[in-house]
C-alpha cells in the first residue's frame, strides 16, 4: 500500500491505479469529508484504462490515514493537529508526488465534495501546478451558494436513513451506512466551527487559463447547480478561464454513486480526450 509521510509526521496512505501503456498524464482524485479513497475505485479503474495514471490520498483524518492517526474508527474526520490548513498541505503533497512521477505529461486535479473545496483552495494557492480541473458536486464557496443547513432535510421524516441527500440510489446509502470507514455527520461537526469556516472562499484573480468541467446533480442539497453556475462565472470573471464546462445529471450529492454514474465517467473522459491527445 502506498504512503508517505506529511509536514506533520501523519502517514498518508493512498490508491494508484496505472494504464498499460505509457501514461498519457496523471489525475489526483480528491474524496469528499467523512469518507475516503475507496469509494472512487471505479473512477480510478476507468482513468487507467484510459491512459491516465489515477492517485487518490486517504485525506488527514480520513479512512486508512484516520485510522493509523487517530489510532481508532471512532475519530475517524476529524483532521487532527494543523487543521484544515495542514490537510489543504497534505493534499498538495499528493499533488506533487503525482506531478514528479509523470514528468512533462499533465496533472489534472479533480474533487468531489469538500475535495472539491480542497482542489478550489490548491488552484488558488499553486495555480502553476494543474493543468485541468474537475469538480464534481462542488459550489461557490460563499454564504448563499455553499448550503450551511441540514442536507438531509428534503428526505427527512419517518423511516429516514439520514443520508438520503448522498445518492438517489437506495444500495449507495446503504452500502454507506455500513462502511465502517464513512461517517454519516456533518462537515461542521467533524472539523469544528473555525476550520468549516474555512471552507469560505472565491476563486483567485488572473489565474492562469485552465481547462475546468464542473459536474452536478439536479438534486445536488450542497449547492447544486445555481452554486456550480455562480463558480462557473466567478472562473470565468475573476480568474479569467476561456474554457468553463458546467453539466447537470438527474441525481443528487454524489453523481459518481448514483444511477447515472457511467455515463459521468464517460464525460468526464471524453472531456479530457477533448483536450490532452
Amino acid at each position: 500500500m502506498p504512503s508517505f509521510v506529511d509536514h506533520l509526521g501523519t502517514r498518508i496512505h493512498y490508491d494508484v491505479a496505472s494504464p498499460a501503456g505509457t501514461p498519457r498524464g496523471a489525475v489526483h482524485v480528491l474524496h469528499g469529508v467523512g469518507e475516503h479513497a475507496g469509494r472512487y475505485a471505479a473512477l480510478l479503474e476507468a482513468l487507467a484504462a484510459a491512459g491516465w495514471v489515477a492517485y487518490a490520498d486517504d485525506h488527514r483524518g480520513h479512512g486508512r490515514t484516520g485510522l493509523e492517526q487517530h489510532g481508532s474508527a471512532d475519530r475517524l474526520g476529524r483532521l487532527g493537529r494543523g487543521g484544515h490548513r495542514a490537510a489543504e498541505d497534505s493534499a498538495f503533497r499528493m499533488s506533487q508526488i503525482a506531478r514528479d512521477e509523470n514528468p512533462g505529461t499533465p496533472l489534472v486535479i479533480l474533487g468531489h465534495s469538500w475535495g472539491s473545496f480542497l482542489a478550489q483552495k490548491l488552484v488558488n494557492r499553486h495555480p502553476d501546478m494543474y493543468d485541468a480541473i474537475v469538480l464534481v458536486g462542488s459550489a461557490l464557496r460563499w454564504p448563499g451558494a455553499l448550503n450551511a443547513g441540514p442536507l438531509n432535510k428534503r428526505w427527512h421524516g419517518p423511516g429516514a436513513k439520514g443520508n438520503e441527500w448522498i445518492s438517489e440510489d437506495p444500495a449507495v446509502q446503504d452500502a454507506a451506512l455500513k462502511d465502517p470507514m464513512t461517517v454519516q455527520k456533518s462537515l461542521p461537526e467533524l472539523f469544528g466551527l473555525p476550520n468549516a469556516m474555512q471552507l469560505y472562499g472565491l476563486p483567485a484573480r488572473g489565474l492562469p487559463d485552465t481547462p475546468t468541467l464542473l459536474l452536478v446533480g439536479r438534486d445536488d442539497t450542497v449547492g447544486g447547480p445555481r452554486a456550480v453556475h455562480l463558480l462557473a462565472d466567478a472562473y470565468r470573471d475573476r480568474s479569467g478561464f476561456t474554457d468553463v464546462t458546467t453539466r447537470v445529471y438527474e441525481g443528487r450529492h454524489e453523481i459518481l454513486n448514483g444511477y447515472l454514474q457511467a455515463e459521468v465517467r464517460a464525460d468526464i473522459l471524453s472531456w479530457l480526450d477533448a483536450r490532452f491527445n
